[in-house]
């Protein structure tokens, strides 16, 4: 039976949808930070090589994931403009045209993989027990990426359609999983299963993933919009797969200079030992835990876009923004002291490496100063995504986490003779001036696009 959770976001209260969209989003990003929060102390009962493997290997995981995230805001972005414009036949063959583009994106990822996976690894690496378990862990968690590609594209399909809580509990469930399958994946049942030992932390994840990947597909044929899908839907279609890779691959591209900056840093935090690696790679899952709240409210922002200004609901588009910076910037407010009050602590769950606490605690008490800035930079990509105008989400990345890092970490670290307290200065410099030419670029587009993005009122600007 199809279900009828179909959000109209182009009517109704601002604040609401926003609630709707972004609380079930945040819990379930929360589960998946926590989900990676288990791998991590279970990498930490076996060794710091271990976990440092882990944060290896996943960094290099999100290469190919880089083009999962790009697909889910194509899906996000499409359908929801075509639903918003009341395009719903074109609506359900986009999205079915889109979880084909994901499964097809997947087996080339999965093969391209095998040489750029290990050669990355390595160029960020010393040789030794983490290189190993790095290269390891990412060629075992290659087969989860047909389930990873596709759930990206079910979830910005489903968020089109006003549907965040499918993706929660999934994750929740997921969360739970894996708390069950990573000691018996890694230690396996005595005298019955034998355990994989690291590889086990991967091999819990292809399990798990994939149990998300099916719910997320059967959700997708529920809406009722989807009801009338047909097979023939998902056969490729030449036209349709260039529409989707056209706003994929600037997102994808994004994230993956994202992506690689986190190289850059771990190319410049080598120099000073696997425990600066450790440090790094248990801190981030912190602060990802408390962006969370930002990125559900900055990621609820791309539907409500796109079905507005599919409708050409302009003013609509404008308010959004702003009501998206005014809570974005009180979480930010929040979670700040938060980071540097309970940091420490938070580390020591973790590991008893006063080196990895030490290098940990600095990053998170630079980082924390930031977050309303990235809560910004955040919001005007969902901005440049739902007005399909993603190419300029790639220019803000290529200046920020591109050049930006690798300048201004080589300044601090190269240049000066900074320790480890150089790098986060390096990227504090990257996101500060990043954030500058991000709001320049959505003045320029939104002008174009709506009319101005610092319009007060609700004009409707009509073509």
């Amino acid at each position: 039976m199809a279900s009828p959770l179909d959000l109209d976001l182009t009517t109704g209260s601002i604040a609401t949808h926003f609630r709707v969209l972004a609380v079930p989003a945040a819990l379930g990003m929360l589960f998946n930070t926590l989900y990676n929060v288990v791998d991590m102390f279970f990498a930490g009962l076996l060794s710091t090589s271990a976990q440092a493997g882990l944060a290896l290997g996943y960094q290099a995981f999100y290469i190919a994931l880089s083009v999962g995230v790009g697909l889910g805001a194509a899906m996000g972005a499409l359908v929801g403009n075509a639903l918003g414009g009341g395009q719903r036949k074109s609506a359900r063959r986009v999205a079915a045209q889109g979880m084909c583009f994901g499964l097809v994106a997947a087996v080339l990822l999965a093969i391209a993989g095998l040489w750029y996976g290990p050669s990355t690894i390595r160029l960020v690496s010393e040789p030794g027990a983490y290189r190993d378990a790095g290269i390891r862990y990412f060629q075992v968690l290659s087969f989860a990426l047909p389930a990873f590609l596709l759930a990206f594209a079910c979830n910005g399909i489903l968020q089109a359609h006003g549907d965040s809580r499918s993706l929660q509990r999934a994750l929740l469930v997921a969360f739970f999983a894996n708390i069950g399958l990573n000691p018996l994946m890694i230690y396996g049942i005595p005298g019955v299963i034998p355990g994989l030992g690291f590889d086990g932390l991967a091999a819990s994840t292809v399990l798990s993933q994939s149990g998300v990947m099916i719910y997320m597909i059967v959700q997708v044929l529920r809406r009722r919009n989807m009801a009338r899908i047909r097979a023939a839907h998902f056969a490729p279609r030449i036209y349709q797969f260039r529409q989707i890779g056209l706003q994929t691959l600037p997102t994808a591209v994004s994230m993956l200079v994202m992506f690689l900056s986190g190289f850059v840093m771990q190319y410049a935090l080598k120099g000073f030992g696997e425990h600066a690696v450790a440090g790094y790679g248990v801190a981030i899952r912190l602060e990802q835990i408390l962006l969370l709240p930002i990125l559900g409210v900055t990621g609820a922002l791309l539907p409500i876009i796109a079905q507005n200004f599919g409708a050409r609901q302009y003013g609509r588009v404008r308010e959004s923004v702003y009501f998206c910076w005014k809570v974005g910037l009180v979480m930010a407010a929040i979670s700040c002291p938060i980071l540097w009050i309970f940091g420490e602590q938070f580390l020591r769950l973790f590991s008893d490496d006063p080196e990895v606490i030490r290098v940990g605690v600095a990053y998170l008490r630079v980082d924390s100063l930031l977050l309303p800035a990235y809560m910004m930079l955040f919001s005007i990509n969902s901005l440049l995504q739902a007005l399909k105008r993603p190419i300029w989400t790639v220019w803000i990345s290529l200046y920020r986490q591109g050049f930006g890092i690798a300048f201004f970490v080589w300044v601090f670290v190269g240049l000066w003779g900074f320790d480890e307290y150089g790098v986060w200065f390096g990227v504090a410099c990257a996101v500060l001036s990043g954030l500058a030419v991000a709001l320049w670029i959505a003045t320029v587009i939104t002008r174009k696009e709506i009319g101005g993005l610092w319009r007060l009122g609700s004009v409707q600007m009509v073509p």
